[in-house]
């Protein structure tokens, strides 16, 4: 049905957000880079063109071909993409001779359904250092701030409507306003994106594509491999089987309690103690992204071992989401560059001779545990905390032993234990502990002491993309700081970071 917007990345720090801005009107949208546009494009009924870090007066500035959108759908060009539509209909844009970044006020706003409920002296976030000086001759002005005249504008014979202001980022006030203007009141988009929608023509695809085959899923515990195991169980119950591989890096007594929690979900999962052969193979190893690499390497040989002994599977299905898909086609391999490898194992070896199915690919991490709600799975198993794939080897820095697995493992849990205690994990996004390569100088009782230091880390996000530590109570912080001394033996050090991602990362490897 053509009820969907496809949003043109030029490789914009805030593309992804205006695709979450879309879906929180319950509209169904796909981003696709600006070189990459899909040969077919009837199922689209508005597109949106994002911003950029480029110029459109600079050589290698992103140059998609329009010639099968303008006219024919709605357009909404954004910064760059107002830009680069005023450049090409016969205005002219040119580098600002005033700081156009940050708060603004649309200081007059011209009587037009894209500006339809939007307050006088609307606040806007500008970000760009270019500026549109003079319109398309058939363009009509729209909205002005006091340094930016043409702040907003339309062409009107080709329903295009460009804005030099960025509607989905917080600091544009009336920003969701404006958006559902233009795809609703504008593009005629019904708003009909919900997670029960997503349910019901997810199974129904799966019956479909999948019929009678088996199908192998790696669960890791986490809420994107739980997530897109019941909705495959709905779609084709004894069908599905699922391997959870103990890599000797979980969480203390994770993996017994993870296998009694999809017992009783009624999923068919195959527990796998392989922790001597990961701990065995990493013996000696320091490097985080070697580290990372014989873990994957290890997993894909008890994968594949455990696999080989369901007969007749046809299909592997992952847990990927959008931002995974997205980040592997980037438009420039600008804010999305690779920073270090993924931290969920995969890339299952083509010997596998496996189909992939991905039930979850277009959801972004907030939209998974609304469709884990619609599918009535446990709020322990939607609210559990992100943990990375290779577990606990990137949280202790520098080689890992067993002894060393043991001390994060009892420091994690009194960390994790506390803040469920004190009400604070359903306010966090991602918590944890990290065992750092350094020893220091302490004081128990009578005794000197040279022992580890260990530092946690609690964020608040919505995503993973940006995130800001979190403010945890100092009588909560004295309290866990206390019992992690006093309870783990080999620690006598505990510092918390305070780093916000960017410029730090949530995970120290």
């Amino acid at each position: 049905m053509q009820n969907n917007v496809l949003i043109l990345d030029f490789g914009s720090q805030y593309t992804q957000l205006i695709a979450r801005r879309v879906r929180e009107l319950n509209i169904f949208c796909e981003i696709k880079p600006f070189n990459a546009l899909p040969e077919d494009l009837s199922s689209y009924k508005a597109v949106i063109l994002s911003g950029s870090p480029f110029s459109v007066r600079a050589e290698e500035a992103p140059h998609p071909d329009l010639s099968n959108i303008r006219g024919h759908v709605p357009i909404l060009a954004i910064c760059y993409g107002a830009q680069y539509i005023a450049h090409f209909s016969g205005g002219n844009v040119a580098p600002s001779n005033t700081r156009e970044y940050g708060r603004a006020k649309l200081e007059t706003i011209a009587s037009d359904p894209f500006f339809e409920g939007v307050s006088d002296h609307s606040q806007v976030w500008m970000s760009h250092s270019d500026t549109i000086e003079a319109l398309p001759e058939h363009a009509e002005l729209l909205a002005s701030t006091q340094d930016v005249v043409n702040a907003a504008f339309k062409i009107e014979e080709e329903n295009i409507y460009g804005i030099q202001f960025h509607p989905e980022v917080y600091h544009t006030k009336e920003g969701k306003r404006i958006l559902e203007n233009f795809l609703v009141r504008i593009s005629g988009l019904e708003q009909t994106w919900t997670p029960d929608a997503f349910v019901e023509t997810t199974v129904e695809e799966l019956r479909r594509k999948i019929g009678d085959d088996k199908v192998i899923l790696g669960l890791s515990g986490g809420v994107d491999s739980t997530v897109a195991a019941v909705l495959l169980h709905q779609a084709i119950g004894k069908h599905l089987h699922c391997i959870f591989v103990n890599n000797g890096l979980l969480r203390k007594n994770e993996f017994q309690e993870v296998l009694d929690q999809y017992e009783h979900m009624g999923l068919n999962v195959k527990g796998v103690d392989a922790s001597d052969l990961f701990l065995n193979a990493l013996r000696g190893e320091a490097d985080p992204e070697k580290k990372r690499k014989i873990i994957g390497k290890v997993f894909i040989d008890v994968f594949d071992d455990e696999a080989h002994k369901i007969e007749d599977a046809r299909w592997l299905a992952q847990g990927t989401i959008y931002p995974d898909v997205i980040e592997s086609v980037s438009a420039t391999g600008g804010p999305s560059a690779t920073i270090k490898s993924h931290h969920n194992v995969g890339g299952l070896p083509d010997f596998m001779k496996l189909s992939v199915v991905e039930p979850l690919k277009m959801l972004f991490k907030d939209e998974v545990r609304r469709v884990g709600a619609t599918l009535e799975i446990p709020d322990e198993r939607l609210g559990r905390h992100p943990f990375p794939g290779p577990g606990l080897a990137i949280r202790i820095l520098g080689d890992i032993t067993p002894e060393k697995v043991e001390i994060l493992q009892e420091v994690d849990h009194v960390f994790i234990k506390g803040l469920v205690d004190w009400g604070l994990y359903d306010q966090i996004w991602q918590a944890g502990a990290i065992l750092l390569p350094v020893q220091s100088v302490g004081v128990m009782g009578d005794e000197r002491t040279y022992e580890k230091c260990v530092a946690l880390r609690a964020v608040e996000s919505t995503d993973g993309m940006t995130a800001d530590w979190v403010h945890l109570p100092y009588e909560f912080m004295q309290k866990i700081s206390n019992d992690i001394i006093n309870k783990v033996p080999g620690v006598n050090r505990v510092v918390y970071d305070i780093s916000s991602k960017p410029p730090a990362t949530i995970e120290w490897e």
